[in-house]
């Protein structure tokens, strides 16, 4: 019977030391979470979004057409930074197919997202054909990806 209690204490002292062991390394896999992509999968995700930008600012367009805002600067101004949200996004592809890794392309996601955040901010204010709030949802959640990839601020 001594034998078997030693067997017990041995095999709980062996299970609690992998309990310690296998802690840091839980807690660097959840610091670590996200940062695990590879470049093709990123990739991905950037033409995700190109695509969806693309159908957003012809809808985000003719929604505006429709809506109070019709004929005036502000109207101007909002289709500008839709236009400025494709010009980011192709800079952010040159820059992507020129580096090896994604990472060095995070000034450019940053940029992304402080155009559209703008955007943001105005579909949030006004009412537009639910198509187009449909779209940029679709878009924002490309971008709240790029966000996640990048560690950097997503857009609410």
């Amino acid at each position: 019977m001594g034998k078997n209690v030693s067997r017990s204490i041995m095999g709980a002292l062996a299970l609690f030391m992998l309990v310690l062991v296998s802690a840091p390394a839980e807690a660097q896999f959840r610091r670590n979470r996200g940062r695990g992509y590879t470049k093709a999968q990123v990739e991905q995700t950037i033409r995700r979004l190109e695509n969806q930008t693309d159908r957003f600012v012809q809808s985000f367009d003719r929604s505006l057409d429709d809506s109070r805002a019709d004929g005036t600067r502000r109207e101007d101004n909002l289709n500008q930074r839709a236009r400025d949200l494709e010009n980011s996004l192709d800079v952010l592809r040159q820059e992507f197919d020129r580096s090896d890794r994604y990472q060095d392309t995070r000034s450019q996601v940053s940029n992304v997202l402080d155009v559209a955040q703008d955007i943001n901010r105005a579909i949030r204010r006004r009412s537009l054909r639910n198509n187009t709030e449909r779209l940029w949802s679709r878009v924002r959640t490309e971008l709240n990806s790029l966000a996640s990839i990048y560690n950097l601020r997503q857009l609410r």
